[in-house]
């Protein structure tokens, strides 16, 4: 697997602005080893605050008598285990500024780089202006936060094992939620980056949108203004389908939602009560007690895999390995990690259930969560039917990590003010329709059979694309990344041109390769679609639909070019050629007529001059 799959982002320490307590830290921490990085919380935690536990009680008592408050549906982008991370789009400031942030239900904070960053990377969208917000207000210096050298105004930092860091200032401004939500533009309070290190240096992505609890978190803001209810829903695509939904604010549960008990004083993370885990209907011979180590079990949108306690671990492995004696174990596509793989599975994601056990979590109420093989499994990149375990051991930490690989195409609710969270087995590409939500796009278009849809982040939305009525467009340019290794790709680049022409409703002559590199085991490819036939430029018709197929990841290919994700597109306008370029056809065929008249004559006239000079000389 490529690096992008290492479990996200992982805190070590933070110090952050806060209001009436210290909320705690945020995810995971990396250790690097043989296997796949072992996955350690925080090694400095806020103890729990009793102040801070009786003013949530207070809260929801306060709450619960109010009616039903509106939500903010979002989309997700991206594809957790190519990218690393799941994206949304929010939008900061008036006019309105566009910003893809990573979903991180163990991060606090919010943050996104400044105008004034010192020490930015080249991210997907441009840097937050707060002068050209007209709503922006800094957070003044005061007794709740960290002050600035200057003591004006309150600052932020956050330090990661990987040796990544974020700091600047914190602001305050309206947020906007997309044209999918009913909840209306809020204030709140957010980071404007002045240094960032690392991966956060960088990564695509221009930032976090931090969901845990603490005072900064988005939805902490949200509930004490009072505008959502205490609860936030995500929805993660299935295997080889990226993006996904996710809610602020309450929905109404499906009846056969499963959910489990989630102690807020237990952790500062969003733990959940798993007492056992079965693999083909057995279960683990396991002292329920080891799930209950050090953090318990932790449910982390910024994880990308799972890991367990060792003794699970190993039980867990050997379970597995006991039901596919069928199957060939090969080396996993990374030589720099020991994954357990195996082949001869088959391709199509549907069929894996025939190969591979079902796997079943139990919870201290007596409920089970089912997981399917795409819940465990991820694909390996090297060879065609082979799968791997994407769940490792986390080290010697006995606490348990579950990341999104676990819940895949399952719509996870966070019901904070019960204090519980719930699961529920469905195609997040089709949520809204199963949920009978009205008035709103579906998350994510359903993948076609045998394709894969692109992981792309969507360089604008909502998707009205305008295009000036004057432009002339000469070209469309976009780049991808692909997993599959530069050498397997290479023969089969006419097909995926093809594939892309179809799917772009253009001629296969109008799709032109630019640039194709190798990126380690994966592939990059630059593309460039220009105007049909004689055609001097795109029309703006044409242009808005593949703007809009591309832009909302509406582009699917054939799964044995692997996942891709969607870097960027760019719309070139016409290049104004010179009356020379633009004559220079019609004056070449006029020079060549000439040629060919002028030696023609010369050549008629020489016979002629010969033939006269023939028949002077003959003398009878």
């Amino acid at each position: 697997m490529a690096r992008a799959s290492i479990p996200l982002l992982t805190t070590i320490v933070a110090f952050v602005y806060v209001i009436q307590s210290n909320p705690a830290t945020s995810t995971a921490t990396i250790l690097h080893g043989r296997t796949r990085p072992a996955m350690v919380l925080p090694l400095y935690l806020s103890q729990p605050n009793i102040s801070r536990s009786i003013s949530i009680s207070r809260r929801h008592l306060q709450r619960s008598h109010l009616n039903s408050h509106p939500n903010a549906r979002m989309r997700l982008y991206d594809d957790l285990l190519l990218n690393g991370y799941y994206t949304t789009r929010l939008w900061i400031g008036t006019p309105p500024q566009t910003f893809a942030l990573i979903v991180d239900t163990g991060s606090t904070v919010t943050y996104v780089p400044c105008a004034t960053c010192e020490h930015c990377g080249d991210h997907q969208d441009p840097k937050f202006e707060p002068d050209l917000s007209s709503t922006y207000q800094p957070v003044k210096c005061n007794l709740y936060c960290n002050c600035d050298r200057e003591r004006a105004q309150c600052v932020y930092e956050r330090k990661y094992a990987e040796m990544s860091s974020s700091s600047g200032v914190l602001g305050e401004d309206i947020i906007s939620f997309g044209n999918e939500s009913d909840l209306k533009p809020q204030r709140a309070v957010f980071g404007c980056e002045n240094v960032e290190t690392g991966d956060l240096y960088s990564q695509h992505a221009d930032g976090i949108i931090g969901l845990g609890r603490g005072d900064l978190s988005v939805v902490d803001q949200l509930v004490e203004k009072g505008v959502i209810s205490d609860s936030f829903s995500l929805c993660y695509g299935g295997m080889d389908v990226g993006g996904g939904a996710m809610v602020l604010g309450g929905i109404s549960p499906p009846k056969d939602m499963v959910f489990t008990h989630s102690d807020p004083v237990r952790s500062p993370y969003y733990n959940i009560d798993l007492k056992v885990i079965h693999v083909a209907g057995k279960p683990l011979p396991l002292n329920p007690k080891v799930f209950d180590g050090k953090h318990g079990t932790v449910l982390d949108s910024g994880t990308t895999y799972a890991y367990l306690p060792e003794a699970a671990f190993l039980a867990f492995k050997d379970a597995i390995m006991s039901e596919l004696q069928s199957l060939k174990q090969i080396r996993g596509p990374d030589p720099n990690y020991n994954d357990i793989c195996f082949s001869g599975a088959p391709s199509d994601v549907s069929q894996l259930s025939d190969t591979f056990p079902a796997v079943e979590m139990a919870f201290g109420n007596g409920q089970k969560l089912l997981l399917a093989p795409e819940n465990y499994l991820f694909r390996h990149s090297k060879v065609r039917g082979a799968y791997c375990l994407g769940i490792f051991q986390n080290g010697r930490d006995p606490t348990t990590l579950l990341g999104g690989i676990i819940v895949r195409n399952t719509l996870v609710m966070y019901d904070r003010e019960h204090s519980k969270i719930g699961f529920w087995k469905t195609n997040c590409s089709e949520l809204w329709e199963r949920l009978h939500i009205t008035g709103a796009l579906s998350p994510i278009p359903s993948s076609s059979e045998g394709k894969n849809s692109s992981t792309d982040l969507s360089p604008s939305e909502p998707p009205n694309y305008v295009l000036p009525g004057d432009l002339q467009i000469g070209r469309i340019t976009f780049d991808m990344f692909l997993s599959i290794n530069y050498s397997d790709l290479r023969p089969h680049i006419p097909e995926l041109a093809d594939s892309i022409a179809q799917e772009l409703d253009v001629n296969t002559s109008q799709v032109h390769l630019l640039n194709f590199m190798s990126k380690g085991n994966n592939s990059f490819i630059a593309w460039a679609v220009f105007p049909s036939g004689s055609a001097n430029y795109i029309s703006n018709a044409t242009a808005l639909r593949i703007i809009s197929r591309l832009a909302e990841h509406r582009v699917h290919i054939p799964d044995t070019f692997g996942n891709y994700k969607l870097l960027q597109w760019n719309i070139e306008p016409q290049v104004k050629r010179t009356w020379w370029q633009e004559h220079f056809l019609m004056v070449v065929l006029a020079i060549t007529i000439m040629m060919v008249v002028g030696l023609s004559v010369f050549g008629i006239l020489f016979i002629l001059r010969r033939r006269r000079q023939s028949v002077n000389s003959y003398k009878p």
